[in-house]
């Protein structure tokens, strides 16, 4: 049985801590604080560490510092506040793993260890939350996840579909196995179906060589369909055929191959006006659709702003060499009011480049520029057109003049750097 040990000074939370990783089947070393742990490194093999950042012994960053030189590369988990988001971002720099925000639920501690153990980034497992519809939707998802039906996922653009597809794949029996993602919009018609079912050599112009489909790379995996709706009718009669048969034709194949692979599509689309409007097949609507999730938008999940916001901090502190320890308040107050049309893909976004561009420890309003424009919310530094040039040339001056990593930090092209500070008069050499 793998150990876990666990550091914290408070004594219900170490208890809630013990209780919750017994229940998940590990073993619980329980230490009081930071002295104690270094202490049961020595004498308890531990397969990871889940601490406390802030105890009165040691600071939970030197304590990871002390912990590697005895531990080497062992895991390690950290608990941290929203208000001490800094904390975190000290520790993942001294090489802890990941890093759960307080408060959390069992559900998430759960993902998070269970991440962590099995080598797992935090990204591509772990969705942060504390709506209540995303915690039902995922406990949905959870129980889908076990069987082999497959799932549609609808949603708005920058929702998280394919995060939600990758959590149902970790959590099913195919976890072993590969999951496939194919972005169905990003492929040119005529490529997508020797993307998905492969083609033999020889099948047209250009096939100097066989190639292995998506479907076969899935086999006794998964394969994400990804926005699904912009698929051509043609293939969507095709994948008809492999969703009802569980078999595939290569292009330019002689026969067809047996596949064995669980199907989630996603879509940003009204799949039921596509097929009003004869653009989807309503036949294959209901073989995708056996269990539909329907993701709720960012405007929908106030309650996860602090959330998120501190975890994108962290995460681009972490990445950027930047101390952020968190928001002001009127700052959390602006990106509560925003509809975030874009969703947490719009959000981060703009986290990263407020993160980017800050010059305090504290994220303020006058940081953000939101799809090229910045914030709307009144500013003590002067007028709108001074925040956005003082942003621009911040932005310049931090990427040492180079205006393709300015664009791409602030979310706008080259050119828009180019025309705004032609506007403003300024001068900044071409890197």
């Amino acid at each position: 049985m793998k150990s876990i040990l666990l550091v914290d000074d408070d004594r219900q939370m170490r208890s809630a801590l013990k209780e919750a990783v017994v229940r998940m089947g590990y073993r619980a070393v329980v230490a009081e604080g930071p002295v104690e742990a270094l202490r049961r490194l020595d004498d308890s093999p531990v397969s990871m560490i889940l601490t406390d950042m802030r105890m009165p012994e040691m600071d939970g960053v030197v304590f990871i510092r002390e912990a590697r030189k005895k531990a080497g590369n062992l895991p390690i988990l950290v608990i941290t506040g929203f208000a001490t988001v800094e904390n975190a971002v000290e520790a993942m720099k001294e090489g802890a793993c990941d890093y759960l925000m307080k408060p959390f639920s069992f559900d998430s501690l759960t993902r998070s260890i269970n991440s962590v153990m099995s080598g797992s980034s935090y990204e591509s497992s772990e969705i942060i939350t504390e709506n209540e519809g995303m915690k039902n939707l995922l406990q949905l998802a959870g129980s889908v996840a076990a069987s082999d039906m497959t799932v549609l996922i609808l949603g708005e653009s920058g929702t998280g579909k394919e995060l939600l597809a990758r959590f149902i794949h970790k959590s099913s029996g195919r976890s072993a196995k590969p999951l496939v993602a194919v972005n169905c919009a990003a492929i040119p018609d005529n490529l997508l179906e020797s993307e998905l079912f492969g083609h033999e050599k020889g099948a047209f112009t250009g096939a100097v060589e066989k190639k292995t489909g998506k479907f076969e790379l899935a086999h006794g995996g998964t394969i994400l369909l990804d926005e699904i709706g912009e698929m051509s009718s043609t293939l969507q009669a095709k994948l008809l055929r492999v969703l009802q048969e569980r078999e595939i034709d290569r292009v330019g194949g002689r026969r067809p191959i047996p596949v064995d692979v669980r199907v989630i599509a996603t879509t940003n689309r009204d799949l039921q006006k596509e097929i009003a409007a004869g653009r989807f097949r309503e036949d294959l609507f209901y073989r995708l659709s056996v269990f539909p999730l329907q993701l709720p938008p960012l405007r929908e999940r106030p309650e996860d702003i602090n959330l998120l916001a501190g975890h994108f901090a962290a995460k681009f502190s972490a990445k950027l060499n930047k101390t952020v320890r968190g928001f002001t308040e009127e700052t959390i107050e602006f990106l509560r009011s925003r509809q975030w049309k874009g969703n947490i893909r719009e959000f981060e976004n703009a986290i990263q480049r407020a993160v980017l561009v800050a010059r305090s420890d504290l994220i303020c309003t006058d940081d953000f520029m939101i799809g090229g424009n910045p914030s709307t919310s009144p500013s003590r530094n002067g007028s709108l057109r001074d925040m956005e040039m003082d942003l621009i040339l911040k932005t310049l001056e931090d990427t040492k003049g180079n205006k393709a990593k300015a664009a791409k930090a602030l979310g706008v092209s080259v050119r828009t750097i180019r025309n705004k500070l032609n506007a403003y008069g300024k001068k900044f050499p071409e890197v």
